[in-house]
């Protein structure tokens, strides 16, 4: 649709949803001051009819006039009524204007915070989804309202702030393969007497520059997915059906590299994003195999401790400064090295460190005194599959 066709923002006059309410209120009251003014019209007959009365045909003397008893008891009844119906057609308005004036005011300050809500919302940009309404008062309906608008804040600031590091950091890293693609096709253009051969190793630079290219955009959609909205689906994974999946993925590289694989697996049932899941196993493995030595080793284990689901890999390589662990979970950190190398892309550990905190879990490491890294990835424990753990293993 053209600009000029899209149709104006709804703005309603200040006051409207206020005003409407008043009026609501007012005329509620108003029958309710009709039905009052009718019971105490009925109510004024009723009290001197009850009042003691004298025998018929007695006479009485009221401001020199001689009146009957019964003809006087109806005067009394009559004036009452009359005074009541004088009165409350005086009263009558002046309560609905009292009524309106209360209503106007409490009404205000009910709808107080949703005035607040309106000025944030239309305050709102990219660069203020930091700002939060944290509404004060009792907990009321417009209270949770509040609430639930700065809970989607923070769920919108998220998923910026993951798009801005998504595009930063692509930016930055696919330099180096489009810097490696570019050089080498201007290089091969460049010579006049390029040969066949050359031109198959050109090619076979460029593709894999371009794999690489491929392996850190999907590396960078993953990180920003989960660091950005989380884990969109949740059902029941067996970590250590994982492992033989994954190890088979890097059987080439590991068999090339003579890497020796051990593994201790015990049933480490979890609820989470299956995909995600095998994310983490294979990051650790792949991982555990690239920044391996020649010959080393490599130990994959899962269990359960209490409440608590774990994968552990344990892995041969340099020895690693144990001050310098936890910078191995940052973006682009191998080792010493803060930029990708020629293996990886250098966001293998702030993967699994992004999807285990996504499924209320975490991942720590620590350096092994021989040399290499040991990983160790704790997750929830599934409690419906825990509950039914012993049953099943009494039926076996």
């Amino acid at each position: 649709m053209p600009p000029a066709d899209r149709p104006a923002p709804r703005r309603g006059s200040r006051g409207g949803l206020r005003l409407r309410l008043t009026l609501l209120a007012t005329a509620l009251l108003a029958p309710v001051a009709v039905l009052m003014l009718a019971l105490t019209y009925l109510l004024v007959g009723r009290v001197v009819s009850a009042l003691p009365r004298f025998a018929d045909g007695t006479l009485v003397v009221v401001q020199g006039e001689t009146l009957e008893a019964a003809a006087y008891s109806d005067r009394v009844v009559t004036q009452g009524r009359e005074i009541v119906l004088v009165v409350g057609a005086i009263a009558f308005p002046l309560l609905l204007i009292a009524g309106g004036l209360v209503s106007w005011v409490l009404i205000g300050r009910a709808l107080r915070p949703l005035s607040t809500l309106t000025t944030a919302a239309r305050g709102l940009s990219e660069s203020s989804l930091d700002r939060r309404i944290a509404l004060d008062g009792p907990r009321d309906e417009v209270a949770e309202l509040a609430d639930t608008f700065d809970e989607m804040l923070a769920r919108l600031q998220a998923a910026f702030e993951a798009e801005r590091r998504f595009v930063a950091n692509a930016s930055h890293e696919l330099r180096t393969p489009l810097s490696v693609i570019r050089t080498e096709v201007d290089v091969t253009l460049a010579d006049p007497t390029t040969d066949e051969a050359e031109l198959r190793r050109m090619a076979e630079v460029v593709r894999e520059a371009t794999d690489r290219a491929d392996r850190l955009l999907t590396s960078l959609l993953v990180l920003a997915r989960t660091q950005g909205s989380g884990v969109s689906e949740r059902r029941p994974v067996d970590l250590s059906d994982l492992v033989r999946p994954a190890v088979r993925a890097v059987d080439a590289e590991r068999i090339a590299r003579g890497i020796e694989v051990g593994t201790d697996l015990e049933p480490a049932p979890v609820r989470g994003d299956q995909a995600l899941l095998e994310r983490i196993i294979g990051n650790l493995v792949e991982n555990g195999v690239r920044h391996n030595v020649p010959g080393g080793d490599l130990h994959l284990q899962t269990g359960t401790a209490g409440t608590i689901a774990f994968v552990e890999v344990s892995s041969g390589g340099t020895l690693i400064d144990p001050a310098m662990v936890a910078q191995l979970f940052e973006p682009f950190r191998q080792g010493e090295r803060a930029r990708t190398g020629h293996r990886g892309s250098g966001l293998g550990l702030s993967i699994v460190r992004a999807v285990a905190a996504a499924h209320n879990g975490n991942a720590r490491a620590q350096a092994r005194p021989e040399g290499g890294l040991k990983v160790r990835v704790e997750l929830p424990v599934d409690q419906a599959v825990a509950r039914r753990a012993p049953s099943t293993a009494a039926d076996r």
